[in-house]
Order: structure tokens, then C-alpha cells, then sequence
């Protein structure tokens, strides 16, 4: 396995990789039409090349055997209450055949270290309140509820909890 920052000859595989984990770990919860309309926007070629090439943003996917099973993008954003130098998960997903297999972990890992080498005091994240896996996983890598957001899913307007780490600066 190896995790590695995606560039934008990797637009295809961010694309396949976003679409197809948005959709496992969504789409008994949501309607078609709104995961459809979330996708077109969210998920597009031309969405996903902006966002690489904002130098703000890190895309990082992780790799077995030469296939993408997971990713991760984050960013530089102030949308929300967050300490002023956070760097925020926008997303982190693996494929659902291989959950329970530690991918995850070294991926959060990943995040946590580049977070740390540029200094960054806190990493957050939002996370649907209805996805009590993902929530229990956060909260063991230190994460916690400071607020909540509303994520729009195509016409659904659902809550998310935002959740943050800290880190703690050395003396």
C-alpha cells in the first residue's frame, strides 16, 4: 500500500474513486436524484481539476497492488468557527471491500503528519449525524463535536457535526 499526492493526471481516478465511495457509503440513505445532482456538481472532471490546482487544496489517494482504494482531499477553509491556522478533511473515504482493513487509519494518518509539517494548530472535519461509523472512528483519532453545519445533498439539507482536533504545540 501507498498513499501518495494526486496530481492532475489523476483527475480520472479521483473521479472514479470520489463517485464510487460517495455512492457506497451514501446511497442507501439518500434518494437517487439528490446523490445524482450532488455528484454532477460536487464530483465532475472540470470541478475536480479546479480544485487541484487551488494550492490550498491536497488530494491524496491510496493505492494496493496499482488500484486506488481510497482518498482524502483537504484544504485551507474558514467557513466555519475554526482556529484561524486549521486545515480542514473535506473528505475521506475508502472503498467499502476494503473497510476494516486499517486503509483508514494510515490514511487519517497521512492527514495528521502533513497537518503537523506545515504547522497547522488543528485539523477538522463535518460528518453526517447519521453515520455513527464514522463519528466513532473521528472521535478515536481525537476528534471532537464543537458545532454543527448544514451539508446540502442535491435538495436535502442535512445536518453535519463538525469536529476538530488539536494539536498540542511542544514547550
Amino acid at each position: 500500500m501507498r498513499i501518495r499526492i494526486a496530481t492532475e493526471a489523476d483527475i480520472d481516478l479521483l473521479y472514479e474513486i470520489g463517485s464510487k465511495t460517495f455512492i457506497e457509503t451514501y446511497g442507501h440513505q439518500n434518494t437517487p436524484e439528490n446523490l445524482k445532482k450532488y455528484l454532477e456538481e460536487k464530483f465532475n472532471r472540470t470541478q475536480i481539476l479546479n480544485e487541484i490546482q487551488t494550492p490550498q487544496t491536497i488530494f491524496l489517494l491510496v493505492e494496493l497492488e496499482n488500484k486506488v482504494i481510497g482518498y482524502s482531499k483537504m484544504r485551507v477553509n474558514l467557513t466555519e468557527n475554526v482556529d484561524e491556522n486549521a486545515l480542514e478533511i473535506e473528505r475521506i473515504y475508502i472503498s467499502k471491500t476494503h473497510h476494516g482493513q486499517k486503509y483508514g487509519a494510515y490514511l487519517m494518518q497521512k492527514c495528521i503528519d502533513i497537518a503537523l509539517e506545515n504547522n497547522y494548530t488543528s485539523l477538522w472535519l463535518g460528518v453526517w449525524e447519521h453515520n455513527p461509523k464514522a463519528i466513532e472512528f473521528y472521535q478515536k483519532w481525537g476528534f471532537e463535536v464543537f458545532g454543527k453545519h448544514i451539508f446540502q445533498l442535491g435538495d436535502d439539507a442535512q445536518t453535519d457535526f463538525l469536529m476538530k482536533k488539536t494539536f498540542t504545540q511542544p514547550v
